[in-house]
C-alpha cells in the first residue's frame, strides 16, 4: 500500500532578545503607523533592519584577510 514517508529535520532557529526605548512621540509615531498599515511594531522594525543586516552579512564574508609584511613568500611567480 503506501510508505510511510520520513519527516525531515526542522532546522531550529536561535534567537536572542534585543530592548531599546523609544521616545514618546516615537512610540506615538510607530503605533499610529501600524494601525495605518494593519501590522504590528515588531514586524515593522524587523523589515526595516532587515534592509540593512541582509546585506552587511553578505559584504562582511567577502573581507579578504590581511597578510602581514612580514609573511614568507614561498611560490612567487
Amino acid at each position: 500500500m503506501g510508505e510511510k514517508k520520513s519527516k525531515k529535520k526542522v532546522k531550529r532557529h536561535k534567537f536572542k532578545q534585543i530592548t531599546f526605548k523609544l521616545s514618546e512621540r516615537q512610540n506615538k509615531s510607530l503605533m499610529k503607523y501600524c494601525k495605518a498599515c494593519n501590522t504590528t511594531p515588531i514586524k515593522v522594525i524587523k523589515r526595516n533592519l532587515e534592509r540593512y543586516l541582509g546585506t552587511y552579512e553578505y559584504i562582511a564574508q567577502q573581507e579578504p584577510s590581511l597578510v602581514s609584511e612580514r609573511q614568507l613568500e614561498l611560490f612567487q611567480d
